[in-house]
């Protein structure tokens, strides 16, 4: 059984992916100042989360310094909000989930940690569900009727049956992402930066899986079959956590951050230099879809 004590972080690209993540960690939980009307627009800054809205196709990213709608090379900033948004995910047309913290020109904020927030008009405005002032979840996966939220305030994997407004904890682990899919709700993966492990009984406990390569992102777009980045920009899949298979590398530039699978061959990434990527080849071959220029487009 895997616990915090129990793993023992390597040296090389793996160690630096986690600390890029730790240094990530470090500028969500430090206090920020607001947006400065009269200085250039900050962008999107570190990006946290990538989707497809499947009501339009439109691929979405979330970041340091808000949600944003990526197409024609330009990222716009959604309801010109400028909250940190953490563990994004789309769960459905039109409908994010979503951690973090509020944008510190917010008058309305009552707590540096939102919990648990979901949109269902494509990220322009969010309810809070739960544990706001509590949970800063970094990851969030919905597996059927069951959604999983890693909490890096107690390092925890809570779950939760009810969409989110109430949750039981989890297995307290060290981890990076989070993967499991409606077939199988019970069985959970987690990318821990050093490798790979997994849980069959709901996240209450996980053990090591043999062979797997030293992960930073892991997806499960089918039932059972993992699609992965590797701490050195490999893409990676395979079955049931064995028989790894490159397909391709991400562009050099940034360590990788940032893996969604929309199916198996559709593919979006992000980097630490905050660059998007999207492949429709499985990984073979990547094409840019934002690059950071420091700017973002306002509605």
């Amino acid at each position: 059984m895997i616990t915090a004590a129990r793993i023992l972080w390597r040296r090389g690209r793996a160690a630096a992916a986690l600390a890029a993540a730790g240094l990530l960690l470090a500028a969500c939980s430090t206090p920020r100042t607001g947006p400065d009307p009269a200085s250039p627009d900050p962008g999107t800054g570190h990006l946290h989360g990538l989707g497809i809205d499947p009501a339009d196709d439109t691929v979405y990213a979330a970041g340091h310094h808000g949600v944003f709608r990526l197409g024609g090379g330009r990222a716009v900033r959604v309801a010109d909000r400028h909250q940190d948004t953490m563990g994004f995910t789309v769960t459905g047309p039109s409908t994010f989930l979503a951690s973090g913290h509020p944008s510190p020109t917010d008058p309305d904020a009552r707590s540096p940690h939102l919990g648990l927030i979901r949109s269902t008009d494509a990220g322009r405005t969010w309810q809070t569900l739960s544990a706001e002032g509590r949970a800063d979840f970094h990851a969030l996966q919905q597996a059927g009727d069951t959604l999983y939220g890693f909490d890096s305030q107690s390092g925890k994997v809570w779950a939760s049956t009810d969409g989110g407004r109430t949750w039981d904890t989890r297995a307290r682990l060290p981890l990076l992402d989070l993967a499991a899919h409606a077939h199988s709700p019970a069985t959970v993966w987690a990318a821990t930066g050093e490798g790979l492990v997994r849980s069959t009984d709901g996240a209450r406990a996980f053990r090591a899986v043999p062979g797997a390569p030293a992960l930073v992102a892991v997806d499960e777009p089918e039932p059972g079959l993992l699609v992965a980045l590797a701490a050195d920009g490999r893409v990676v899949t395979g079955r049931d956590g064995r028989n790894w298979t490159g397909r391709g590398r991400l562009p050099a530039g940034g360590e990788p951050t940032v893996l969604t699978a929309a199916t198996a061959r559709h593919l979006l990434a992000a980097d630490t230099t905050d660059t998007v990527y999207e492949s429709t080849d499985a990984g073979r071959t990547w094409t840019v879809l934002h690059r950071p220029d420091g700017q973002a487009a306002h509605p």
